[in-house]
């Protein structure tokens, strides 16, 4: 079943939803001891670290989340996607579409749509098998970590889960730190000074 623009209204796990939208399952936590994650991730990563400077302009979007995403290096993304909002283990369903424009495609959709917002980050991104985790210092925000368990188009939902929740004991991620939402949302809940 679908919503608007091609999305799935859900993603059960017999649900195929296509080549050009990939699936993940995530969690977005608040860090309290970044260097003592970073120092676990170290040993572990198959991959990384890497180091990734983002600008992610939010669009005002009526049906899931869109941005741009600027690497400041000449390319860029447009990312549409929708997930629940909830503090935990959450389904995500995406599309990815590069760009070498990123500025300009900003301008053009805020135009026609208007921006929501913009978050300012430097990423940290290791790689643990299918697993991307993202150790991120937002700015305004502080650090937080990512968890983000691929999905082959066949895999299902509680598979991603099983990874996620084993992740998250091996790094000690603690579920009184899981954070509901996405930055932007952070951002945009915080109080002008």
């Amino acid at each position: 079943m679908s919503h608007g623009r091609g999305w799935p209204l859900s993603m059960p796990n017999t649900t195929h939803v296509g080549e050009d939208v990939a699936r993940n399952i995530e969690i977005k936590a608040r860090l309290a001891d970044r260097d003592r994650l970073e120092a676990c991730l170290a040993g572990m990563a198959a991959d990384g670290p890497y180091e990734i400077r983002q600008k992610d302009t939010f669009l005002v979007c009526s049906n899931g989340r869109l941005k741009v995403r600027d690497f400041g290096d000449g390319h860029g993304e447009l990312i549409g996607y929708r997930r629940d909002d909830v503090a935990g283990l959450r389904a995500s369903c995406y599309r990815r579409t590069p760009t070498s424009d990123p500025a300009g495609l900003v301008a053009t959709l805020a135009d026609a749509l208007g921006i929501r917002g913009v978050v300012n980050k430097t990423r940290t991104l290791y790689l643990l098998g299918r697993t991307r985790v993202h150790v991120d210092r937002v700015a305004g925000l502080g650090d937080f970590v990512e968890l983000e368990v691929v999905l082959a188009a066949n895999a299902h939902l509680s598979t991603g889960r099983d990874e996620a929740r084993r992740l998250m004991q091996t790094l000690a991620i603690d579920a009184s730190a899981l954070v509901e939402g996405a930055y932007i949302d952070l951002i945009t809940a915080v109080p002008c000074r």
